[in-house]
Formats: C-alpha cells, sequence, structure tokens
C-alpha cells in the first residue's frame, strides 16, 4: 500500500508492503505525506486505509451469512482468491451506480466494442473489449481509489483496478503505460494509462471488465458502449448475472420481474418506480402507507415519480 515517489514511479515496478522507518513527513495540499527508507511514500490519511468504501453493501455480504471476503491488497488481482461464490446470493441488492456524491460517470475510451463478455475460444471471456490505438487515453469510468497498477503475469499485462464508492471494482488492462499508482484517489474521468497491447493481447485494445466482491458480471448490464453513458443509475444484483456468459438483463429464479423486485438490503426495502405508478398504488402493494414512503424517501405527496427511480418502503 506504498506509493512510489514520482522519480521512481515507473521504474520500480513493485510496490513493498514490508514496514519501513518514516524518515520524513511533507505537508502538501492534498494531506501530510509519509516518506519511507526505503524511497516509498504514502499519505498519512491512507495509513491502514481498510479498503471499505461501500459501508452498506460491505456489511451485508462479509457480517451476514454469506462471510463473503473483500480486502485491500496492491499485489493481487482478486482479494478473495476467488472463493466468493454470488451465485449463492439469496436476496436481490440495490446497488447504486452513480451515488449523490459521485455521480458522474464517463466512458474509459470512446472506441467501438470488438469483443463481448461471454464464451470464446473455448474460454470464458469475462470483460468487453474496446477499440483504441497504442497511446490513447484510458480514464476511470467513475471516481473511486486505485486498488491495483503493476504488470500481470495472468494474462492481463499492465492492468490498473479501481475500487469505486458504488460497490464495483473495474479492470483495465494491456495498457502500454500506467499513469497512477496504488492508494491513489480519482475521480470519473481521470486518465488513468494509456492503450496498449501488453499481456496475452493481439492487438491494441482495453479489456475492460465489471466486478463485485471478485465476481466478474457482463459490463453491458451497467453500461451502453454505443451512447456512452451508464444504462441505469440502480443496478439490481442477484445471482443471474453471475452465469458464465450471462446476456444482460438475465433473471434466474427471481420470481418477478426485475422492475417489481423487492431489494434486500439488512431491514431495507426498496421499489423501482414503474410507468403509471402512484404513491397509494406503491403503498397498497407494500404493505405500507403513502404518509410512510415520503417520511422514508423525504418527499411529499404530490411530488411526481420517475419511473426508474427507487424508493425505499421499508
Amino acid at each position: 500500500m506504498l506509493r512510489i515517489l514520482s522519480s521512481f514511479l515507473f521504474f520500480a515496478g513493485i510496490f513493498s508492503t514490508c514496514a519501513q522507518t518514516v524518515i520524513d513527513t511533507v505537508y502538501t495540499d492534498k494531506g501530510a505525506m509519509l516518506i519511507y527508507s526505503n524511497r516509498t511514500w504514502e499519505y498519512l490519511e491512507d495509513k491502514g486505509f481498510d479498503g471499505i468504501l461501500n459501508p452498506r453493501l460491505h456489511t451485508i455480504l462479509t457480517e451476514s451469512s454469506y462471510n463473503f471476503v473483500q480486502n485491500w491488497d496492491n499485489q493481487v488481482c482478486y482479494t478473495s482468491d476467488r472463493k466468493n461464490d454470488l451465485s449463492t446470493l439469496k436476496d436481490t441488492l440495490w446497488l447504486c451506480v452513480l451515488e449523490d456524491e459521485h455521480s458522474e460517470f464517463v466512458s474509459p475510451v470512446p472506441g467501438i466494442v470488438t469483443s463481448r463478455y461471454g464464451p470464446r475460444n473455448g474460454r470464458s471471456h469475462n470483460g468487453i473489449d474496446l477499440d483504441l490505438e497504442t497511446g490513447d487515453t484510458v480514464r476511470s469510468c467513475w471516481s473511486g481509489k486505485i486498488r491495483y497498477a503493476k504488470y500481470n503475469e495472468g494474462g492481463f499485462g499492465n492492468l490498473i483496478i479501481v475500487r469505486h464508492y458504488n460497490g464495483l471494482e473495474t479492470f483495465y488492462a494491456h495498457l502500454s503505460k500506467m499513469l497512477v499508482v496504488p492508494d491513489q484517489d480519482v475521480k470519473a474521468g481521470e486518465p488513468i494509462g494509456l492503450g496498449g497491447n501488453t499481456g496475452r493481447s493481439y492487438g491494441s485494445h482495453l479489456h475492460f471488465e465489471v466486478r463485485f466482491f471478485d465476481a466478474a458480471m457482463n459490463p453491458e448490464e451497467v453500461i451502453d458502449f454505443e451512447k456512452k453513458v451508464c444504462k441505469d443509475e440502480n443496478l439490481f444484483v442477484h445471482k443471474g448475472l453471475f452465469r458464465p456468459g450471462a446476456k444482460p438483463s438475465d433473471v434466474e429464479e427471481l420470481g418477478e420481474s426485475p422492475e417489481e423486485v423487492r431489494i434486500a438490503t439488512t431491514n431495507r426495502v426498496y421499489y423501482k418506480v414503474r410507468s403509471g405508478d402512484t404513491l397509494s398504488a406503491i403503498a397498497s402493494r407494500n404493505r405500507t402507507t403513502v404518509s410512510k414512503i415520503c417520511q422514508l424517501n423525504g418527499i411529499r405527496p404530490t411530488t411526481t415519480l420517475q419511473v426508474g427511480k427507487s424508493l425505499r418502503v421499508k
């Protein structure tokens, strides 16, 4: 979890996790920076960071019967050692893709899709390939924190992983150059690397993945790569998303349509507004009252409902 000093940024290649002696403290406009004896550094505020950017989801999945793992590790791609089995999800979780404080989305590159998620040449293609030329700028699609930034021997080549406030992680692979370091904060649209052809790659492109607690999902479930926008500010996370080769909006054993699904978030239940819905109809369907829904959501009985928005009903 240590950052290489700028003069050594692209030459060291390895970020030490060993304890080092602090030899100096530098005060910058971004906060106090600790300088270590091995010429690495980190911001004081990052010392001991536990990796939790979305406390609600972390609590649901790590402190419940699921006992899933999501550590903060700069040295490995998958912090759970791939032991999280998202096919065991019994509930449907609500994930706000565009959170109030981090509501911006930027397409990682402007190029077109050249290979989609799913089976490819007898193996699973866990992401989506986007066209680019070597040296093209690659951007973080949502705001978050760099968890991993180094050469990956597993085929990704130069790989950057960003953990986001919305609960997702994104992978940016085959880069020719990395412009960020582990533990660095990034905003949506901020340049993080340059496109390339490193690792197991045949021609310049960006291999882009979207993962939830280490499990890959179809990026087109969340992003419209033709329009360069998020499909919806809400994402309903259920076990059907993590089937190999799942197409966008695949639903498995939910018993209801995706629009009607009741979202389990510990003791809270949300309802996604559909065309023609009224507060009284929603209250009746969910065995509650209009006044209670208004109280939970900070709205008035006369508030105009927006199709696609999620209302807390319990």
